[in-house]
């Protein structure tokens, strides 16, 4: 690999939470070539909480990124992560989700506090919203049901079919502006229906992610995942991504093991990326040499 393909290439990555934060943290030698796409629809634990009160988008996947990129610790950090304990209101709230709120209420833009945040703790990737509007995940089960909210979503006992965004709101425009940039766009792992659809179901993203000139690869979870997204298959989840990329078709299968119900099409990676601790978990270093290798290939 030539060092001016790493040093010049634009990585941007969607999804929420754990698996989101997993794979920018594997990057963060990359620095400002990384964006991270954050779903905002989470409803549930502090997040859902704030957002009870307060309203807004949601917090907690992007304080969860964040997080899992601090590479100094500092008092800023410990401040940052706190949760609460105890027997109060507090009891359960993250520090960081307060402290975003509080910047959001201060800022003109959301975006504007996690880059306050971004700059106190030295976090050198970028970290965008999908939306700065607040919207709700949202299924329609296969019998008509209608089921509101992302906590919802994740305990149907089947899959829906199919999902949407209450409302519909824009994508951030840094977001889209960022994927028609991006020479490497990385979709995963994570929860599947609410972390990395939620982001797809927006039109400007639909549409950015539909003309990208970059090199689409879907990362697969290690183990398989509760709830309805569980009951997936990996065939089945590409069908829903590339549905809501009007077609286009992703490129790379980044997977621990051989996907042999996968069509030729599709160019799968298979290496070992299990944590040697939690075999449940990407290792940080592993997912690096994956991405680092599709880099080479692109």
């Amino acid at each position: 690999m030539s060092t001016k393909s790493t040093e010049t290439t634009r990585i941007v990555a969607i999804g929420g939470g754990h698996g989101l934060g997993r794979v920018l943290s594997s990057l963060a030698d990359y620095g400002s070539q990384v964006t991270g796409i954050v779903t905002t629809t989470d409803n549930g634990g502090s997040t859902g909480r704030i957002r009870a009160c307060q309203g807004g988008i949601a917090w907690g996947d992007m304080r969860n990124c964040i997080n899992q990129l601090i590479t100094e610790p500092s008092i800023g950090s410990m401040i940052f992560e706190y949760r609460f304990r105890g027997n109060g209101e507090l009891n359960g709230h993250n520090l960081g989700n307060l402290m975003l709120t509080a910047l959001d209420n201060l800022c003109i833009r959301p975006l504007d506090a996690i880059n306050l945040i971004r700059d106190m703790l030295q976090v050198k990737p970028y970290i965008i919203p999908m939306s700065e509007h607040p919207s709700d995940l949202a299924a329609i089960t296969y019998d008509g049901k209608i089921i509101n909210g992302e906590t919802s979503v994740d305990e149907l006992a089947e899959i829906p079919k199919r999902l949407y965004l209450e409302p519909a709101v824009p994508a951030t425009k840094e977001a889209v502006n960022a994927i028609m940039e991006a020479d490497i766009i990385l979709l995963g792992p994570g929860s599947f229906l609410t972390s990395i659809m939620p982001v797809l179901l927006l039109r400007d993203i639909e549409q950015a992610l539909k003309v990208s000139t970059a090199k689409i690869a879907f990362i697969t979870n290690i183990d398989k995942e509760k709830g309805p997204a569980g009951e997936m298959s990996l065939k089945t989840m590409l069908h829903w991504c590339e549905r809501a990329m009007e077609g286009r078709v992703i490129d790379t299968i980044i997977t621990d093991e051989h996907q042999p119900q996968l069509a030729p099409k599709y160019q799968q990676m298979v290496l070992d990326l299990a944590s040697n601790n939690h075999e449940w978990r990407h290792d940080r270093n592993k997912l690096k040499h994956a991405i680092d290798r599709l880099i080479a290939s692109s």
